[in-house]
This record gives C-alpha cells, sequence and structure tokens, in this order.
C-alpha cells in the first residue's frame, strides 16, 4: 500500500468474494484519480470480476492493466456501455467530471461507483438524483476513509453494538501530505476540484452521519483558506466545519493538505467518536512516534480502557455487500439518500465557507 501518498492509497485486504466469477461483471472508466486502484482491487477482492477498462489517455489505461493483467482495453466508453454483461462502472474522474460520468453509466443501465467528492456543484447533485429516479440505478460513492479503513470499520461495528451509547459528537481530522509535484494540474483549479470541504471534507461528513445515525444535517458554520501555498492560488490547505445532525448529535471536522514531510504516512487520519456511555478514538495510518501500523482503536467506556489494532483483522464489507446490492438490488452497503446526504452537505459547507486572507 503507498503510505506517502494518499492520491494513491489502495488498501489490499484478503479475498472475501459474495459472487461466483462471472456473475457480477464490473469496467473502469475516467483513471483520472489513483483512488481507481483501490476501488477496483476491493470490488475484485469481493468477487468482482473485471473485463473492460477506458480513459481518454492510452498510457493510464495501458497501466492500470499492468496491475490488472486480466482486463481488456476498451476503444470508447461506447464499447463498455453498450456490453450487456457489465453490471457495474467504477470511475475516478476529475472531480468536477464526475456526475456527467455517472448520468451516462445510468442511461447505459449500470449503476456507477465513482471515487469521492460525488460532485462539485449542487446543481450536478440534483441532476444525479433524478436520474436515480428515473432509471433506478445506483450512483454510489466510495467514501474511502471509512470504508476501506479497518479501523474505522470496526469503530462502526462498536457504535451499532452499543459500546458507547447513544453517540452525540464526532470529531474528525483529515490531514493529508500535499505532494504538490504529483498533483494533476486540475488539483489546483477550483472549478474543476470543488474546494477542499467538497474534496477530502466529503470523507468526514460522510463518517458523522454513519456513526451518530443522522438522516440529515445542517451546516452551522466553515471556513476555508490558503495558508502555505500562494504559488497555487486556487489551492485551499485548510478547511473545517461545524454540523448538526437532526438527532441533535453535533460534529466537528478539519481537512488540511499540511503534513510535514517528517510524518511516516501521508495524513495522521484520526477520529473521535463521543457517547453517553464512553468514546472512541481511530488513529487509522499511524500512532506517531510509537507505532507506524495503521489501525489503532482506542475504547475507553464503564468496563474499562481498552486499546486493539486491527489491521488484517476486520475487512472491507462494504464491497461485498456492495456487489449484492447491485446483484439483489437493496441498499445493505449504503443507501442512496445517505451517499447524496453527505454529498449535499460537504457541497453547503464548501458554499457558506468563510474564506480566510
Amino acid at each position: 500500500m503507498q503510505k506517502s501518498d494518499g492520491m494513491n492509497y489502495a488498501p489490499k485486504g484478503k479475498p472475501s468474494p459474495v459472487a461466483k466469477p462471472g456473475e457480477c461483471i464490473i469496467a473502469a472508466v475516467a483513471l483520472d484519480h489513483g483512488h481507481i486502484y483501490g476501488m477496483v482491487n476491493g470490488l475484485i477482492e469481493a468477487g468482482a470480476t473485471l473485463k473492460w477498462v477506458y480513459d481518454r489517455d492510452p498510457a493510464k489505461a495501458e497501466a492500470f492493466a499492468r496491475t490488472f493483467p486480466q482486463v481488456k482495453i476498451a476503444s470508447s466508453e461506447d464499447e463498455i456501455f453498450s456490453d450487456p454483461d457489465v453490471l457495474l462502472v467504477a470511475g475516478a474522474a476529475v472531480t468536477s467530471e464526475r456526475c456527467a460520468l455517472g448520468l451516462r453509466v445510468m442511461d447505459a443501465g449500470k449503476d456507477y461507483f465513482t471515487d469521492k467528492a460525488p460532485f462539485t456543484t449542487l446543481t450536478q447533485l440534483e441532476s444525479a438524483r433524478a436520474k436515480v429516479r428515473e432509471t433506478g440505478r445506483k450512483y454510489m460513492v466510495y467514501y474511502s476513509e471509512r470504508l476501506h479503513v479497518e479501523s474505522a470499520v470496526y469503530a462502526g461495528q462498536l457504535t451499532q453494538q452499543g459500546a458507547i451509547g447513544r453517540v452525540v459528537q464526532v470529531t474528525g481530522f483529515g490531514p493529508h501530505r500535499l505532494n504538490a509535484p504529483s498533483r494533476p494540474e486540475w488539483f489546483f483549479q477550483r472549478e474543476r476540484y470543488g474546494g477542499i470541504l467538497c474534496d477530502i471534507g466529503s470523507h468526514q461528513v460522510e463518517q458523522f452521519l454513519f456513526y451518530a445515525g443522522c438522516e440529515k444535517a445542517e451546516v452551522l458554520h466553515s471556513k476555508v483558506g490558503n495558508y502555505h501555498s500562494p504559488e497555487y492560488p486556487e489551492l485551499e490547505d485548510f478547511g473545517d466545519a461545524t454540523l448538526l445532525g437532526d438527532n441533535g448529535a453535533t460534529h466537528y471536522f478539519r481537512v488540511d493538505w499540511l503534513t510535514p514531510d517528517g510524518l511516516g504516512t501521508w495524513g495522521d487520519g484520526r477520529t473521535l467518536i463521543l457517547g453517553t456511555e464512553g468514546y472512541i478514538e481511530l488513529r487509522k495510518y499511524i500512532d506517531i512516534a510509537r507505532d507506524r501500523a495503521s489501525d489503532h482503536v482506542y475504547l475507553v467506556n464503564k468496563e474499562g480502557e481498552y486499546h486493539f489494532q486491527v489491521s488484517g483483522k476486520v475487512g472491507y464489507p462494504f464491497f461485498g455487500e456492495l456487489i449484492l446490492d447491485c446483484l439483489n438490488r437493496t441498499e445493505k452497503a449504503m443507501t442512496q439518500a445517505h451517499a447524496f446526504m453527505a454529498a449535499e452537505l460537504c457541497l453547503k459547507a464548501q458554499q457558506k465557507a468563510m474564506r480566510i486572507t
């Protein structure tokens, strides 16, 4: 797994197939972000059969085929969309282009699995909602900081088991290393990447809704700024927001592109979940100055104090659940309403953010 650069974060787990070979055929289209490798690998480990890949840049498709040699390189999107065997199309397009790709996928009668953030505008979100209603297809989102992190999965199991009582607050920290020379041009263009709260803030909002059990929330306050990258005037390297859930739970999160070079991974991602009977802390990717292993879960409740290092022990159930949802037309991996609400809130946080200059 790439630990120095979050753009190429692609966890590998233990294969746990829920489908027979050929039962869930998938394709990859638009390889603009490295997350596509983690998305596809997670689906393959869960039993999906990768058939096609396409990108406007042949070199990207060829590189993808070197990692997944079983795949066939398509000559166009249409070659994939016209294949009746393809059930699900995964994509990691430029952020501002993800919605348009999803609409084409759903019009072709296939389910869509996109990298986060799924939209850069509320208009895009509403068009996707309308297309889901029209076609009955899925528009699923790779919120990887919960779905593809074993400590985050385990925290969800603990909260659902009532280990800390009712969740009343979630605090999230999503720092990332900029690695500017490795980033594509669109990454620094505000209209194309959507802003920091839209982009990496989407992870934090989704985790809040999930852990706190909220169906809806409102953005109380948000702000963004560029503290350390004046050479990239459209980049926001800092952002934070406060939310209030429909069940009374609250949320504060901070995201940034300020990870120092001395950290042993691309970001010291942490989540604090406060309940009425205890609390949980996640140290997702490293336990600084103590343990470079990932996936540390700390739990304190009326029973005592606990530390769990869960890397390689929990797995990533989302991918198998998504495959079964596509096959059975269910919503066990993630409801469509949840995926869209997380997107709506990060867009609203971005839209109303105070700009620090």
